[in-house]
């Protein structure tokens, strides 16, 4: 059910290690990075709530949620192959544009794929299967990114694919690791479109009628709905859904910080280069470590996500999630303190167990709160919160950098490590319905 966000996150990871480095190529300044990248929120926000809407509306030969599965992973596919060969396209427009249209339409098509995965996991599950079913995806997802972010590492240290750069140019390791991924993404999503049922709206209706603890009323589950009505939707979102908000928010502020400014961040502290430096081998060997501790937190996250329902039953969902924010934030803030580019192995650790539990325990506190007919909307409209913050910190993220860190990037990721404690103490407010503690 969940085999094609191992592709998705393939793709993802490789997105994520590498855009700031591909677009630096092109000519983007550290300060500029976060404001290309704010195309990605944007993307989510226009899209998932239409996606989740429509997902719920739709029944095809394909089923309700697999065709936006496909198409997602199909356009995902082409921005792929096409980004970090952007250069091919400056007899018509500059690379950095096409760079960051292809960026564009990489998340745009990865969010169209993204939310109706998680919706069919709420669709397909029990309440009691459900803390097991988003930890397995979380799982794939951590081996799909292990993947990804190892991949160009391993093409010029295995196979001697070259990681040189002339200037404007990718090296040819990053250029065929994106079309590695894009094949990998088509294929992955095809086994869950062929091999997964998925419930007809009877059935569906039957599941609704035994469902307990959504906090939406019958009559409101059963109307019929127009796209506008996304925006009564978000007023009448579940006290649950408001509570997580703010964990949320804070959570995927300081993940977006990561992503954007981990390579110029390492680069200046670790490797001793100037912010200025974006083509030296130098960059491109850090450009490359990075994608070996993205690929390090990921894989910490795999494994810890098959322990997550074990430990959840224990001590809680809410006690789960707190306990792995906090050391997610005190393993981003070790960065600053870390002697050699080894050390940051062990800060990659402790990211990774707060990534596991991010994937995993909002969506299976917020699932027991939400109609199964408004699973889909729901789950999209739950990405406002995942993608307002990144928007947030787009805008304001290069300028803090350049004005207020004096360009030094690394306080970029001591705030993403505050960020994440105070995602950690707001866990204490939210109102998880459907928890169980084993005494």
């Amino acid at each position: 059910m969940s085999f094609g966000f191992l592709g998705i996150q393939m793709g993802f990871a490789l997105q994520n290690a590498n855009a700031s480095r591909i677009l630096q190529i092109f000519g983007a300044d550290v300060h500029e990075l976060s404001w290309f990248w704010v195309i990605a929120p944007l993307m989510g926000l226009i899209v998932q709530p239409i996606v989740g809407h429509y997902s719920d509306k739709t029944w095809s030969k394909l089923g309700r949620r697999k065709p936006y599965f496909l198409v997602g992973a199909i356009l995902a596919s082409i921005g792929l192959v096409l980004m970090p060969q952007a250069d091919m396209f400056i007899a018509f427009l500059p690379a950095l544009w096409v760079g960051a249209g292809m960026l564009m339409i990489m998340d745009a098509s990865f969010n169209i794929a993204m939310e109706p995965f998680r919706a069919l996991v709420g669709d397909n599950l029990r309440t009691d299967q459900r803390t097991a079913g988003f930890s397995i995806q979380t799982a794939l997802i951590g081996f799909g990114a292990v993947i990804g972010s190892w991949l160009p590492y391993a093409l010029t240290n295995w196979f001697g694919v070259s990681n040189e750069t002339d200037a404007g140019i990718v090296p040819e390791n990053l250029i065929l690791s994106f079309i590695i991924g894009a094949v990998v993404l088509i294929i992955s999503i095809l086994v869950t479109v062929i091999t997964t049922k998925e419930y007809s709206p009877e059935e569906l209706n039957s599941f609704e009628d035994e469902h307990l603890g959504s906090e939406l009323s019958k009559d409101e589950s059963e109307q019929e709905s127009s796209l506008l009505d996304i925006f009564e939707d978000f007023r009448k979102m579940p006290t649950t859904m408001r509570q997580l908000s703010w964990v949320q928010f804070f959570s995927w502020f300081g993940l977006f910080g990561m992503w954007v400014f981990a390579t110029p961040a390492i680069a200046q502290h670790i490797y001793g280069l100037p912010y200025t430096d974006s083509s030296s081998s130098t960059y491109q060997d850090a450009g490359d470590w990075i994608g070996i501790l993205f690929g390090v937190y990921n894989l910490i996250s795999a494994f810890y996500a098959f322990a997550l329902p074990y430990i959840a039953k224990k001590i809680g969902r809410k006690r789960t999630h707190a306990i792995s924010l906090i050391i997610g934030g005190l393993g981003l803030l070790s960065i600053y303190i870390m002697p050699d580019k080894n050390w940051l192995i062990v800060s990659m650790v402790g990211v990774g167990i707060a990534w596991a539990s991010i994937l995993a325990m909002p969506y299976a506190i917020l699932a027991g709160s939400i109609s199964p007919k408004k699973m889909g909307v729901y789950m999209g409209i739950f990405n406002f919160f995942i993608v307002i913050p990144q928007i947030i910190n787009a805008l304001i993220g290069g300028p803090l950098v350049k004005y207020a860190y004096n360009n030094h990037a690394i306080f970029a990721l001591v705030m993403s490590g505050i960020s994440f404690l105070i995602a950690a103490a707001l866990v204490s407010k939210v109102k998880d319905v459907d928890d169980v503690v084993q005494n």
